[in-house]
């Protein structure tokens, strides 16, 4: 059974006439008539009564009838959704993100995206780089933000954003009446340390810059987020180096203050399975790099 039988039989049932039946498909009569036997046979069961003077419905028919309407518009639904979906106009996105991209400009950028595709279905977890890449493994994800650009084959990534490390101190401190801070002035101070096993590229990239400016940190704390990172500071429990967009966490009691040289940047990068470019996506990742260039 094809959904051109279905066709065929649903303007035949409407028409009852097998002339304009085929002038609404335009095609001629013997066509017609070949499909509908065809259909018949494959149902195993007539579904007209046809002489010289009419064409009926049999009870067959008459069921048949109903079914066919209901798979026909299904068939059409299922259409437009793939449509739509290829044309980004609907879907769904499964996002995952790493805390630091609520400052790095995702919110605004999602805003934006949700305005121009309503009927998009966004769903967003907070989880660190190593989670998301296992989740778009194993396609539980359709987009992760995350920290670093060891990637699998399987993947394909594109750096969204580089920004530098900042010291963040408690508000109190000595070193907080300084404009600018020399990584060394760090020296000797409690660190709040973003965990290796949340993200090793951040803790390398933290340690290689106090290993540059001459002294190893005394690690008082390692946390799983920046936001965590940020408000164990603020409460006096030691300092930090956070990547520059942590200045609008608006925590009360931290302060940052540049450094006077470039050191190892804070990198983001968007990262999604390799394969058909999936235009949703594309979208996306534009926005968010656009709305952190803005901000």
């Amino acid at each position: 059974m094809e959904l051109r039988h279905l066709r065929y039989f649903s303007v035949l049932a409407e028409e009852l006439h097998f002339g304009r039946a085929a002038r609404r498909l335009a095609i001629s009569q013997p066509p017609l008539s070949v499909a509908i036997r065809q259909l018949e046979d494959s149902v195993g069961a007539r579904l007209f009564e046809r002489n010289s003077k009419e064409v009926r419905l049999t009870p067959a028919g008459q069921a048949l009838r109903v079914s066919a309407r209901r798979v026909l518009q299904q068939a059409e639904e299922a259409a437009l959704e793939a449509r739509d979906v290829a044309s980004g106009s609907a879907g769904r996105l499964r996002i995952g993100f790493v805390g630091a991209m609520l400052y790095r400009g995702l919110p605004p950028a999602l805003r934006a995206f949700q305005a121009r595709h309503p009927a998009v279905r966004i769903t967003l977890s907070e989880l660190n780089s190593g989670v998301q890449i296992a989740e778009l493994l194993h396609d539980r994800l359709d987009l992760g933000f995350v920290h670093t650009s060891r990637m699998p084959p399987e993947l394909q990534h594109r750096l969204l954003l580089s920004e530098p490390f900042v010291a963040c101190l408690p508000a109190g401190h000595a070193l907080a009446r300084k404009r600018v801070l020399a990584p060394a002035d760090l020296k000797a101070q409690p660190f709040v340390l973003f965990s290796r096993e949340a993200s090793p590229d951040y803790h390398e990239r933290i340690l290689s810059i106090c290993v540059e400016a001459g002294f190893l940190p005394e690690v008082r704390h390692e946390v799983r987020h920046w936001l965590a990172v940020v408000s164990l500071v603020s409460q006096g429990m030691g300092v930090a180096l956070v990547p520059q967009a942590m200045r609008h966490s608006a925590l009360r009691g931290a302060v940052f203050r540049p450094l006077d040289r470039d050191v190892a940047q804070s990198e983001a990068y968007g990262v999604w399975r390799a394969g058909p470019s999936n235009v949703l996506v594309e979208r996306l990742l534009e926005g968010v790099a656009l709305s952190h260039a803005a901000g």
